[in-house]
């Protein structure tokens, strides 16, 4: 029902900040979860962080006072505000929504963080 893209991935110096967006479109009827996963290079998918059609919010606990996840309804449109970015944040980050039940999937962004 929905489709998902992100952008704003890029090159970084560690300690700097970017900001990631996933822009939805079609219908955001149902969604009950929204949320950023990553995948590092050799490393597993991981869940960055959550945000519920009831605004609650759970973040990685590596992440926690660094990133923060929002989102403008109007505009459609979840962001990722990251800061004091650590080379370890290198990953393709990919958002996700929950709608009626079932998962769907951006192609993912490339944040690199590297001096």
């Amino acid at each position: 029902q929905v489709q998902l893209v992100e952008s704003g991935g890029g090159l970084v110096q560690p300690g700097g900040s970017l900001r990631l967006s996933c822009v939805v479109s079609g219908s955001i009827l149902g969604i009950n979860v929204m949320g950023w996963y990553r995948q590092a290079p050799g490393k597993q998918r991981e869940m960055v962080t959550l945000i519920t059609s009831d605004d609650d919010t759970t973040y990685k606990d590596s992440v926690k006072g660094r990133f923060t996840i929002s989102r403008d309804s109007a505009k459609k449109t979840m962001y990722l505000q990251m800061s004091s970015l650590k080379p370890e944040d290198t990953a393709v980050y990919v958002c996700n929504v929950l709608q009626f039940g079932r998962d769907y999937w951006g192609k993912g962004t490339l944040v690199t963080v590297s001096s």
